[in-house]
């Protein structure tokens, strides 16, 4: 009786686990497509990978520059930015404002956000997204040249001037090769200085991110390297 009983209660609690992980919300493994860059699920997946975090957010998609400009993330509850860059119809670029690893933890507990990650981490999975595309529309040319790109190890701005100036998308380097930019900021809350920020600046993490279809373009051809994106008033974030 005795052991039918503790049988009884170990079903039980691992049903209850079962039925906590499944509604518990899934981590972004780096295997998984990212979301449609015109869609708010972009940057809600910027800030699952980049913090590490299961921690849901509230993403607001601009489209106007200026709004996005002057926004700021906030920790709790977890509300993040994004604004898209288009040329005509193709969204070239997205621009991420979320919150870092270190401020979710000290939020939410040690256990809600793992290591930081970067921006140029992201733009690697969209590379390896648009070669993969690229391979199944067998585009092999196209594919072969997408996988040559060159990921700039961009390190981050500490001023928001600095983030939001233009900046070339993509170039030619001085060895031949296609080089992809991914400018960012970021201030780590764990550091002294949080003591001295103004609490709307503290443990904020910005990127600027080529898209998977920017990315296919250049490599088949359709768009050329050199391409320089902008924060202005008139930037084109809306199709057109």
């Amino acid at each position: 009786m005795i052991h039918a009983l503790r049988f009884v209660a170990f079903a039980a609690l691992a049903l209850s686990i079962l039925v906590l992980a499944a509604w518990a919300p899934a981590a972004f493994a780096e295997t998984d497509a990212l979301p449609d860059p015109t869609s708010t699920e972009f940057c809600q997946a910027v800030q699952r990978i980049m913090a590490n975090t299961e921690v849901e957010s509230d993403n607001t998609l601009f489209t106007d520059m200026p709004e996005y400009r002057h926004s700021k993330p906030s920790p709790d509850p977890l509300k993040i930015y994004q604004v898209v860059t288009y040329a005509g119809q193709r969204p070239i670029m997205v621009s991420c404002k979320i919150k870092g690893a270190a401020h979710i933890r000290a939020v939410f507990g040690e256990d809600a956000a793992g290591e930081q990650q970067w921006c140029p981490s992201v733009t690697r999975m969209v590379q390896a997204q648009a070669v993969a595309e690229l391979e199944q529309e067998n585009r092999q040319a196209a594919a072969d040249k997408a996988r040559a790109f060159v990921i700039d190890d961009n390190e981050p701005f500490v001023t928001g001037r600095d983030y939001l100036a233009d900046f070339e998308l993509s170039y030619v380097g001085d060895d031949g090769a296609i080089h992809f930019n991914s400018p960012g900021l970021f201030h780590d809350y764990d550091s002294w200085t949080t003591w001295i920020l103004p609490a709307i600046v503290e443990g904020q993490v910005y990127c600027h991110l080529a898209t998977v279809a920017y990315l296919k373009a250049v490599a088949t051809g359709e768009m050329e390297p050199g391409t320089t994106v902008t924060t202005a008033a008139d930037a084109p974030v809306v199709p057109y």
